[in-house]
């Protein structure tokens, strides 16, 4: 039979073409199974991501009150007044519209506030997410409050009775039932809020509004702040609301905390004490805390300034002179005051993201001088604590989260479980890239293997097959 001469290479190159194609067919196949699909149609019922807007821009009528038939507690809600006017906003040349059907008149009505507002005014904010804005849920709510502010007087009186106002904001497009509660803190107690029942523990339970979509209207809460409350500063409490309608699953929720503010006191001669508001920003970096210690009286006196922190909020370097006693309170010496001179202190504030979203805050300062041939004088006075982050409100599902907003029951994050297709794309090339790795190894090895297995040929001659 006649022989056929095959050069070597050639069936090298019929050995290797089998086994890229099997390999390439592998690759392919790869690569269809962690493709991303399609998208499928979203879910009406659905809500992937919340919505932020400005609640406060909307109008609204003053809700009514509803017995809730719920045994035990209040059956009645609070009365009403007509919210503060917030600064800031722009003109409107409609009255914004309302839906729901207004029910009965509440049971009292009072005339609207005159004077400053009570709170900043809110810009909105504009949501991050480039994706389409879901429709918002039925059931949305917002709560902010007052402060506490006690005057001079205070130190003159066994107790006294002031009132926190509360404004609510029913931010769904239904109409919903909206109940509210309340913890005070040690030495403030309630002192008689009509539709409001104590629970224990310094929390408070109140009956129910009937807000329609869009309404916005304030209640005042009266408490009484005793007359030695002044000993446990700094002191806070916490406001929270809840909405939900009949036809509505799940329910909606928010809450804000308070400050209660004490004058400088007990009055001293020769002493006297400022403390500026902390104030943080959107970023939630570090601030300061400014404090200004005066010596009023005829002869020179050794200063000395404590300064205490609610839980989350923290100096976290003291200055020359200042040394932490414990987490919350950080003492700093300020040396000899001259008669009639003064000295400025100014601490850096940090607070975590829990507590800047539970602002406002009460802190409090307690300063002592002590003359050379003088008893020692000693005052103390609470500054605020307010955060930016609280006033960007989130408003969408029922699903109450911290304070200052509403995250939905179903939302998340998209591709927060499978993973965003960009991730699934760098998949694919990690999975192909090291498949035609293996196949460049496994061909470099067969070649090896060829070379030392081939059985040597004469030079001048072909390999007969």
């Amino acid at each position: 039979m006649a022989s056929v001469d095959v050069p070597a290479g050639r069936a090298r190159r019929r050995r290797a073409v089998p086994a890229l194609g099997v390999t390439v067919t592998l690759c392919v196949l790869t690569a269809l199974a962690v493709m991303p699909g399609p998208a499928a149609p979203g879910d009406p019922t659905a809500s992937p991501v919340a919505v932020l807007t400005d609640p406060d821009e909307q109008g609204g009528e003053t809700p009514t009150a509803e017995p809730t038939g719920t045994d035990p507690g209040p059956t009645t809600a609070p009365p009403t007044i007509d919210p503060p006017q917030e600064t800031g906003a722009p003109p409107t040349s409609d009255p914004p519209p309302t839906t729901g059907t207004p029910g009965p008149a509440g049971p009292t009505t009072a005339a609207p506030p005159t004077g400053t507002p009570t709170r900043p005014s809110r810009p909105p904010v504009q949501p991050s997410a480039p994706h389409s804005v879901p429709a918002p849920h039925p059931l949305g709510v917002r709560v902010s409050t007052g402060d506490v502010t006690l005057t001079p007087a205070y130190w003159n009186a066994s107790s006294t009775v002031t009132t926190l106002r509360v404004t609510v904001a029913n931010t769904g497009s239904t109409t919903a039932r909206v109940a509210l509660s309340y913890r005070l803190p040690t030495g403030l107690t309630d002192a008689g809020t009509a539709g409001c029942a104590a629970t224990g523990g310094g929390a408070y339970r109140c009956g129910e509004w009937t807000a329609p979509a869009g309404a916005r209207f304030s209640s005042l809460i009266r408490l009484r702040v005793a007359g030695d409350a002044w000993r446990r500063m700094p002191l806070g409490g916490s406001v929270a609301v809840t909405a939900s309608a009949p036809a509505v699953p799940g329910s909606a929720g928010d809450d804000e905390g308070f400050a209660v503010l004490f004058p400088p006191g007990p009055p001293a001669a020769g002493i006297a004490l400022e403390a500026d508001e902390v104030t943080f920003d959107i970023s939630g970096t570090a601030t300061e805390l400014a404090v200004r210690l005066t010596n009023t009286g005829t002869a020179d006196a050794t200063g000395r300034i404590d300064v205490l922190l609610p839980a989350g909020v923290s100096v976290p370097a003291p200055p020359a002179g200042c040394v932490p006693l414990d987490p919350s309170r950080t003492r700093c010496d300020v040396g000899a005051i001259r008669a009639g001179g003064h000295v400025s202190l100014r601490l850096p504030v940090e607070a975590t993201p829990a507590a800047q979203r539970n602002a406002p805050l009460a802190g409090a300062v307690v300063a002592r001088l002590v003359p050379a041939r003088s008893p020692a004088r000693q005052v103390q006075m609470s500054f605020r604590i307010s955060a930016a982050v609280a006033l960007a409100t989130l408003v969408a599902a029922p699903t109450p989260t911290g304070s200052q907003g509403v995250l939905g029951a179903g939302g998340r994050l998209p591709d927060e479980a499978g993973g965003s297709s960009e991730r699934r794309i760098a998949m694919v090339l990690v999975v192909v890239s090291t498949l035609l790795i293996v196949l460049a190894l496994w061909l470099a090895g067969a070649a090896m293997r060829r070379r030392l297995t081939r059985p040597v040929v004469p030079d001048g001659h072909d390999a007969k097959v």
